[in-house]
């Protein structure tokens, strides 16, 4: 997965043309709203916090969707900094496991984060960035029939990806994101590997040279 997004990262760095300010500043600059889709990979330890320990460590693949919001602020024709808010859920992620002989399910409910980025504009369209911050992962423990545990795990997020601006308003990400939730010796790990489309609220730019008055 971090293979992926490094060598199409890497490809865009080395067709990269110079880079036009006023082309890159309604594409990334400015506050965006958006959709995200892909993969999700939960790994949780033979202990988690407030909750049944289990028999050995599990995992679960799984589909995620979400939304997101942000405000991007272009500091330097190729520089970008931003910050992030994000909303998830998973489909089909029950992570089903045994304490002893009875079943253990922990399901994962929803999640949340808010994250910094910084980003480098490779290209006058194509934006690679690294991202970190806060998440938090809300779940549920149910020991056979019995929920014993309903919490909402802190930790953190780390990631980084490519965007692109397919116009002025609307741009397309691939990202990579690692989140750890595990505290007092539990493990709660998260791999995402996302797909999301924005809209950019910024004035359209028009880089056309302006008709000169006739008079």
């Amino acid at each position: 997965m971090k293979s992926f997004i490094f060598s199409a990262a890497l490809a865009l760095a080395v067709a990269a043309p110079g880079i036009n300010a006023a082309a890159t500043a309604a594409s990334f600059d400015g506050p965006f709203v958006g959709v995200t889709a892909g993969f999700n990979n939960d790994k949780v330890g033979p202990g988690l916090e407030g909750a049944a320990p289990l028999n050995r460590s599990i995992d679960q693949d799984s589909a995620v969707f979400g939304i997101f919001a942000g405000y991007d602020k272009l500091v330097a024709p190729r520089v970008v900094i931003g910050a992030e808010a994000s909303f998830t859920i998973g489909a089909d992620d029950k992570l089903e496991g045994n304490r002893g002989a009875a079943a253990v399910t922990i399901d994962p409910e929803h999640a949340f984060d808010i994250s910094a980025r910084a980003g480098y504009l490779v290209t006058e369209k194509a934006l690679l960035y690294v991202r970190g911050g806060y998440a938090n992962i809300r779940a549920r423990t149910s020991v056979g029939n019995i929920e014993v545990a309903s919490e909402n795990l802190d930790g953190w997020l780390a990631g980084g990806g490519v965007e692109y601006a397919i116009t002025d308003h609307i741009n397309a990400r691939l990202e990579y994101r690692y989140i750890d939730a595990g505290s007092n010796g539990s493990s709660y790990e998260r791999q995402q590997v996302l797909v999301g489309a924005s809209y950019r609220f910024g004035p359209a730019t028009d880089c056309r040279p302006a008709t000169r008055r006739r008079l």
